[in-house]
């Protein structure tokens, strides 16, 4: 297979580019290819299969086996290997259930549908299946992935470096779906002397334009460009890319690490899995100003909470001005004061207990969730009347939850406080509500300045009672 090498191309989506400079020797420079301010001149590049290698098995030496097998190599070609034959060699062939080493690979579940699992590893990969595969490998057992995928490369590309004296690259794959498309296709999952990214940003294109986010993966277009002549159908495990020798770097590099955007510049960090436990209590925030439009947007999703009697019984204070904010937490405080002292607090007590309204006071904005029952059926008995108050007090706290759950999609932090509640009337007349506005607690929101602490281990059968 030949075609022309392409020059820069439109930005990527998911989030932040990585930093400038990300080149296979870590050094800073330009990263067109071809130095300086010229574009990189378009080559010719071809892909060729390695065919004849035998199965491998734990112990093979793949970097002879490669080598001898290979056509003859070039100065400054890559080789491109599927990582199954990598795992097998290293021994990562598990006698076990397919569904018990996807939960041993995995570290967090993005998203789950029927059989499909679709799982983060420790290697920071989102794949299905963790990557455990049971094709190609004996029955009853499955095929992990390399134990450090950049570390395998960096061995194969000593061994092949060392048995045919010329530079090479050594680029290590795994087969990913991709969001919003059909299909799947070869991704770089480790990789050594191969620059992973090439970075355009500040380059001009064609019509003068200077290029901000573009930023072209192509340790991962080298990928899918060799599953084109590799595949485990064609039983070919192992391809050669000529033509791309200014990619190819005398240090190793980053490897295929540099490919994994940082989650906290990931603008699709949650997979369907990870929102529900993406609301977590924090505690602490950073003085960075709230966006209220992420705010509104939080809101919005709040209102989708059941309800009801088909009514709408949420309402949403949004205290954005310091001012507000102060006028709502002093008068709190001296009504939270005035409760502990009638109780026979001490004035040390009562400076200890004031202290957990701190998360308040400190945050760059707070949301107050109200209540209004105006839709509520009135009854003439106390024990129907109290399940109707109940059921709208049920409808406000999923309203919440939605709210505490849509930020934190957001990126916000939050931390859902009770205080309004004991002092509902109070509340009211700081904040001048309208008649029938219920204070159902307070939330904290801004950006964290803190890491939320680990969930404790649940079993959701300590919790269920069936019948």
């Amino acid at each position: 297979m030949t075609r022309g090498a392409r020059g820069a191309r439109g930005g990527g989506g998911g989030g932040q580019p990585p930093p400038r400079g990300v080149w296979g020797d870590g050094s800073p420079r330009e990263q067109g290819g071809s130095g300086g301010d010229r574009p990189p001149e378009a080559s010719a590049v071809t892909v060729v299969p390695v065919t004849g290698l035998p199965e491998i098995t734990t112990g093979s030496d793949l970097a002879r086996l490669i080598a001898d097998a290979a056509p003859a190599l070039h100065e400054g070609d890559i080789l491109v290997i599927t990582s199954k034959i990598v795992s097998k060699a290293e021994g990562r062939v598990l006698a076990a259930s397919r569904e018990q080493a996807i939960e041993a690979e995995t570290a967090r579940v993005v998203a789950r549908r029927g059989a499909t699992t679709i799982a983060q590893t420790r290697h920071g990969l989102v794949l299905a299946a963790a990557g455990v595969d049971e094709s190609n490998t004996t029955p009853g057992t499955v095929v992990l992935l390399p134990e450090d995928p950049d570390e395998s490369a960096r061995r194969l590309r000593k061994g092949l470096q060392a048995r045919t004296g010329r530079r090479l690259g050594v680029i290590i794959t795994d087969t990913m779906g991709r969001p919003w498309r059909a299909g799947q296709t070869d991704n770089a999952i480790g990789a050594a002397g191969v620059v992973p990214v090439r970075d355009y940003r500040g380059q001009a294109d064609t019509f003068g334009n200077i290029l901000d986010v573009t930023v072209a993966a192509v340790a991962d277009e080298i990928a899918g460009a060799a599953d084109l002549v590799k595949g485990k159908s064609l039983r070919v495990p192992v391809a050669v890319v000529h033509g791309l020798a200014s990619l190819v770097t005398e240090q190793d590099g980053p490897g295929a690490q540099a490919l994994i955007r940082p989650a906290d510049e990931d603008m699709f960090r949650y997979g369907s899995a990870d929102v529900p436990l993406a609301r977590r209590t924090i505690r602490a925030f950073t003085g960075e100003p709230v966006d209220g439009e992420a705010v509104r947007r939080a809101i919005a999703t709040a209102l989708t909470a059941p309800a009801p009697h088909h009514s709408q019984p949420w309402r949403f204070v949004v205290l954005s001005s310091a001012a507000a904010r102060r006028t709502l937490l002093d008068a709190m405080r001296e009504a939270w004061i005035a409760d502990l002292r009638r109780d026979g607090f001490t004035p040390e007590q009562i400076a200890r207990r004031i202290r957990r309204g701190e998360p308040l006071r400190n945050a760059p904005l707070i949301v107050v969730p109200c209540l209004i029952t105006d839709a509520a059926h009135d009854y003439p008995d106390q024990r129907r009347s109290a399940a109707e108050q109940a059921m709208f007090t049920v409808s406000m706290g999923a309203a919440v939850q939605n709210l505490l759950i849509a930020l934190a999609v957001e990126g916000l932090g939050s931390a859902w406080i009770s205080s309004t509640l004991f002092c509902q009337d109070v509340a009211t007349r700081a904040m001048d509500l309208p008649d029938g506005w219920r204070p159902m607690g307070a939330i904290a929101v801004g950006h964290p300045a803190e890491q939320a602490r680990p969930r404790p281990p649940r079993d959701p059968g300590d919790f269920i009672l069936t019948r």
